[in-house]
């Protein structure tokens, strides 16, 4: 009876909506299901292109996982985990992303029938943890370094890792053409890490072999005022004067009071406003530079001034450009035109105006310093063009982890299955369920190399089987045997040069299994009432703004006239 008269606690505010247990757990995985199912398509050689169109009517094509998820409003709890994911893989690494999301939703997939028989998710948690830890010893262990190899050599190593990236995407038709230009660019920039020393510049119009390479600096012909024409476009071996000031006549502001005796005196102040312009055009010139830079306006008095005495100028250059023009040239940026020295004066080998497309470019090249490079990239249509930078993007980040981690693996699904194999055979020496969680593991880990038949058109079961025979091989001379995307057999992916840098394997199975491990530990949900209300209020009002004043009067909360 007393059991009975217990009041009812509440906890939580009204509205709450709680969900745990196991269905919640199994609901989580399956929204993560369907996330990585957005994505599959886009794997490999092979893979299809997605068309996204935004609510600004903005549209992008891209087959690229991390630029799919971020443009994907998903608003799953859990399956935002697989976009952070994808993230962290395209800022840590550059490439791999679509792999780290499909590995993500497979294990969890594969983990599903384990928690719907009674399974608890820690064992499995445990498992998983374990399987990654051998896998990622498993790389290291058959990964091939490239160190001490001739620079000629590293590059064209270097290069076919840039092109297995770039094959991938949808300027995979000209890799080599462009593998070698990323090659060269990372090797401008040498051992700096600002990936914003190399820059993208993008010309629609022309065909993507129209592209070429700059080592140094290109930029677009900036603004400019009459008397531009009658300026030099092309030195040899210039000096280049770098600033962050206005060469313009610059009038006394509106509240300036000046008060005169005698009208005659106003023409000297006049005249002092003209002296002060042409001192700051008078110790340009001193200088010797040929080249004045700004990073502000560059008047037309100015413009003529310098035209008159054969020196180029160019005002508003973009801060980065600027920036860039100072890594390549040795120069250094001046906020006053006092005492310029020679020191702070830079200097290439070759400047020149060329037109490119329906723009004109001002190109630096051989330049002393020489850490920094341009790549201009044509093609016909703008989307085309944005997604060509999002490849090359991905190709310099591999190329320069590459450089950095000099150890590569074999694609083409081959390490994929090597791992499979060898967990399996790891498996057996396990007593307990654990064996069969990282059976379990071992078997998602295939999904690579089956997604790559799928995306090519062939029959994924047949090359799979054809794999599996090849990798238990005694003698382990199956170890390398990938996936071949042209006869839709297997082939020797490392003797085709299909490789990828270890890092990215390596970061692609931590994320992953990190990935599903936190979605398998969550048990319950909860979504607070107060949160959901006030983003329905905060959406009412701004439609009631963008309805302007028609409704005037009526809203909720305003006061009747």
């Amino acid at each position: 009876m007393a059991a009975m008269m217990q009041p009812q606690i509440i906890l939580l505010k009204e509205g709450t909506d709680t969900s745990q247990g196991k269905p919640q757990l199994i609901s989580n995985i399956n929204a993560c299901m369907v996330v990585a199912d957005a994505v599959r398509s886009t794997l490999g050689p092979r893979g299809m292109d997605k068309l996204i169109h935004d609510d600004k009517g903005n549209t992008t094509i891209s087959n690229d996982g991390a630029t799919i998820m971020k443009l994907l409003d998903i608003v799953h709890p859990a399956a935002k985990i697989l976009v952070d994911i994808a993230k962290s893989q395209d800022s840590e690494v550059g490439d791999g992303t679509t792999t780290v999301v499909l590995l993500a939703g497979e294990f969890l997939k594969e983990a599903k029938p384990f928690i719907e028989d009674g399974v608890h998710a820690q064992n499995l948690i445990r498992s998983y943890r374990t399987a990654a830890y051998l896998a990622i010893n498993k790389i290291k262990e058959l990964a091939v370094s490239i160190e001490g190899k001739s620079v000629e050599e590293k590059k064209s190593l270097l290069a076919k890792c840039a092109a297995t990236t770039l094959s991938s995407k949808l300027i995979g038709g000209e890799k080599e053409f462009f593998a070698t230009m990323v090659v060269d660019a990372v090797m401008a920039i040498g051992n700096d890490d600002r990936l914003n020393l190399i820059g993208i510049k993008k010309v629609p119009g022309g065909t993507m072999r129209d592209s070429f390479f700059v080592n140094g600096v290109a930029f677009k012909k900036t603004f400019s005022y009459a008397g531009f024409e009658q300026q030099p476009k092309k030195f040899v071996n210039p000096k280049i004067l770098l600033l962050n000031i206005e060469l313009e006549l610059k009038s006394e502001k509106e509240n300036a009071e000046i008060r005169l005796s005698d009208p005659l005196q106003y023409q000297s102040i006049v005249d002092a406003e003209w002296n002060i312009i042409y001192d700051k055009l008078d110790k340009c010139v001193k200088s010797g530079a040929k080249i004045v830079l700004s990073r502000l306006a560059i008047g037309d008095l100015a413009t003529q001034y310098f035209a008159d005495r054969d020196i180029f100028c160019a005002g508003r250059v973009a801060e980065e450009d600027l920036s860039r023009v100072t890594a390549a040239t040795g120069g250094t940026v001046q906020t006053s035109v006092n005492n310029i020295l020679d020191e702070v004066l830079g200097s290439c080998e070759v400047f020149e105006e060329k037109q490119v497309g329906n723009d004109r470019f001002n190109i630096f090249s051989g330049c002393p310093s020489s850490q920094t490079a341009t790549i201009v990239l044509r093609g016909g249509a703008d989307q085309f063009i944005e997604e060509a930078e999002r490849s090359l993007h991905d190709a310099i980040m591999i190329v320069r982890r590459a450089l950095k981690n000099s150890t590569v693996v074999a694609g083409g699904g081959a390490i994929d299955m090597e791992i499979s194999r060898y967990l399996r055979q790891h498996a057996r020496t396990i007593a307990g369920k654990s064996q069969l969680f990282i059976n379990s593991y071992a078997k998602a880990l295939e999904i690579i190399p089956r997604q790559l038949c799928d995306n090519a058109g062939f029959d994924a079961t047949d090359v799979l089987n054809k794999l599996r025979q090849k990798h238990a091989l005694p003698s382990g001379e199956g170890a390398r045997f990938g996936v071949d995307i042209n006869t839709g057999g297997i082939s020797d992916s490392f003797a085709n040069f299909v490789w990828e840098p270890a890092v990215v394997k390596i970061n692609a199975i931590n994320a992953a299994t990190e990935a599903a491990c936190l979605i398998l530990s969550v048990d319950e949900t909860v979504k607070n009432p107060k949160s959901e209300s006030a983003q329905g209020e905060a959406a009412a009002s701004a439609m009631g703004r963008g309805r302007g004043g028609a409704f005037r009067g009526r809203g909720r909360g305003m006061r009747r006239r």
